[in-house]
C-alpha cells in the first residue's frame, strides 16, 4: 500500500511589509502599506498592524489612509524581497528536495520522504519556522494535509505564525462548513455561478450532483466536485523538474486610466520591448502574441493571434500586438495593459540570413548590452522617452531563476 503523502505548503506573513518592517526597526509595530513607485498605485501587501483597521491589499492609497489615517507607506524594494524568497526556498530544500515554488512568499514542500530523517511532519515544520525566525526575524503560517489543495487551505486557516493540520479523519469536518470562496482555484465568477446553484460551502459542493456540474461547467465540473471532498492528486513539482515555460510576458497598472490612443501605443511599445528583451535573454521566441486588458471596473480580458513566424523582436511583438488591440472596441478607459508571446521554441544565437533582419537583431543586442549594464530603458525607443514609470510588479508567476525571473527593482 502507497504511503499517504504529506505536503506542507507555507506561506509567509505579510511578507513584503514584514521585510521593510525587519530591515527599518522604526517600523516595527505599526501599521504600514506597502505600495509602488508610480503616481497611482494600490496597496501591495500591508502589516497585520494595517490590517486591524480594514487595510486590505488591493486597495488604492487615498482608501487606505482613510481607514487607517496613522497608516505608513513603504515603496517596495523588489530586489529586496527576490533576495529574502530565495534565501527562504534554500532553508526549505534543506529539509526536503521537493519544493515547488508557488509564488514569491509561497512553497509547496513534499515532506513524504523526510518522515524517517526528522520525524514528523509539525517536527520538519517547527524547525522551518524557527530557521526562518532566526535568520530573517520573519514568519510564517504552514499548513499540513495530503494533498496541495488541502495543504493550502490549512495554511490559511490560522495567520498569523499559524501552524494547522489537516488529516483523512477531521478532514470531512473541515469541509463540511467551509465557503467555497477559500479553496484555491475558485475564484469570484465561478463562486457567484456555483451560488446560483445553491452552493455555498465545501460540504455543499462535494455532495452536489456530479452531472449537473459537468452540463454547467464541463469537464471542469468534475475536478470542481473532487474539490469540494478533499480530492488532489496533483504532484510537488520542483523548479528542475517543472515544465517548460510556456509563455514571456509582462503586465503593468497604468498611473491612470487612459483612453487615449498615442498613449496606449506608447504603453504597448514600454510592454514590448520588456517581453522582447526578456525572451532574447533566455533565447526563446514565440509565434503568439496575446494582449490582456483591465478596465477601472476590473473587468479584465485577452485576446490573441498567431503570426507567420516565431519572433523575439520587440518591434515585431508591438505591431502584432498594435494590429489586436485595433480590433478590440474599447468600452472603457484602460486601467492594466499586458502583453505576452507563447508557443514558444529555442531560438539559436545566430544571425538572420537577410540583411534587414540583421539589422533589427544586431540594434536589438546593442540596446540589451547597454540596458543590461544601465538598468531598463537606459537606450529605449524615442516614443518611450519620460515614460518609464509603469507600476513595475512582480508577477504571480515568478521564478527564483530563469525565465520566470523577472528584473526587479
Amino acid at each position: 500500500m502507497e504511503a499517504q503523502r504529506i505536503i506542507l505548503h507555507i506561506d509567509m506573513n505579510a511578507f513584503f511589509a514584514s521585510v521593510e518592517q525587519q530591515a527599518n526597526p522604526e517600523l516595527r509595530g505599526k501599521p504600514i502599506a506597502v505600495i509602488g513607485a508610480a503616481k497611482r498605485t494600490v496597496i501591495t501587501t500591508c502589516s497585520y498592524e494595517a490590517r486591524a483597521f480594514g487595510v486590505k491589499t488591493g486597495m488604492n492609497a487615498w482608501e487606505a489612509r482613510q481607514m487607517c489615517p496613522q497608516l505608513i507607506f513603504v515603496v517596495g524594494n523588489n530586489r529586496k524581497y527576490t533576495y529574502t524568497s530565495t534565501q527562504i526556498f534554500n532553508i526549505m530544500r534543506e529539509y526536503t528536495p521537493m519544493v515547488e515554488v508557488f509564488s514569491i512568499d509561497e512553497a509547496f514542500l513534499d515532506a513524504t520522504g523526510s518522515l524517517s530523517l526528522f520525524g514528523s511532519p509539525e517536527r520538519i515544520a517547527h524547525l522551518i519556522k524557527a530557521r526562518i525566525r532566526h535568520q530573517f526575524g520573519l514568519t510564517c503560517s504552514i499548513g499540513i494535509a495530503p494533498n496541495k489543495l488541502l495543504a493550502k487551505l490549512a495554511s490559511d486557516m490560522q495567520k498569523p505564525d499559524g501552524l494547522t493540520t489537516l488529516t483523512p479523519d477531521n478532514t470531512p469536518e473541515v469541509l463540511e462548513r467551509m465557503p467555497i470562496r477559500d479553496l484555491c482555484g475558485i475564484g469570484a465568477k465561478t463562486g457567484k455561478q456555483l451560488a446560483a446553484l445553491g452552493i455555498r460551502t465545501c460540504g455543499e459542493l462535494g455532495r452536489f450532483p456530479v452531472e449537473i456540474l459537468k452540463r454547467k461547467f464541463g469537464v471542469t465540473g468534475v475536478r470542481l466536485s473532487e474539490m469540494g471532498r478533499g480530492i488532489d492528486d496533483a504532484p510537488v513539482v520542483p523548479e528542475e523538474e517543472s515544465e517548460e515555460v510556456k509563455s514571456v510576458g509582462h503586465s503593468t497598472t497604468l498611473d491612470r486610466d487612459i483612453s487615449d490612443p498615442g498613449e496606449i501605443r506608447m504603453y504597448l511599445l514600454q510592454l514590448s520591448e520588456m517581453v522582447g528583451r526578456r525572451a532574447r535573454r533566455y533565447q526563446v521566441a514565440g509565434k503568439t502574441v496575446t494582449v490582456t486588458v483591465r478596465y477601472p471596473d476590473f473587468t479584465t480580458f485577452s485576446r490573441q493571434e498567431s503570426r507567420p513566424g516565431h519572433t523575439n523582436n520587440s518591434d515585431e511583438i508591438f505591431q502584432a500586438a498594435l494590429k489586436i488591440l485595433e480590433g478590440i472596441e474599447l468600452e472603457q478607459p484602460i486601467r492594466l495593459l499586458g502583453v505576452k508571446i507563447s508557443n514558444l521554441r529555442q531560438q539559436q544565437e545566430q544571425l538572420p540570413l537577410f540583411a534587414g533582419d540583421r539589422k533589427k537583431a544586431l540594434l536589438a543586442s546593442a540596446m540589451d548590452q547597454v540596458n543590461n549594464r544601465f538598468g531598463e530603458f537606459s537606450v529605449t525607443f524615442g516614443s518611450l522617452l519620460g515614460n518609464e514609470g509603469g507600476s513595475k510588479v512582480i508577477s504571480p508567476a515568478w521564478k527564483p531563476e530563469g525565465l520566470r525571473n523577472v528584473d526587479v527593482e
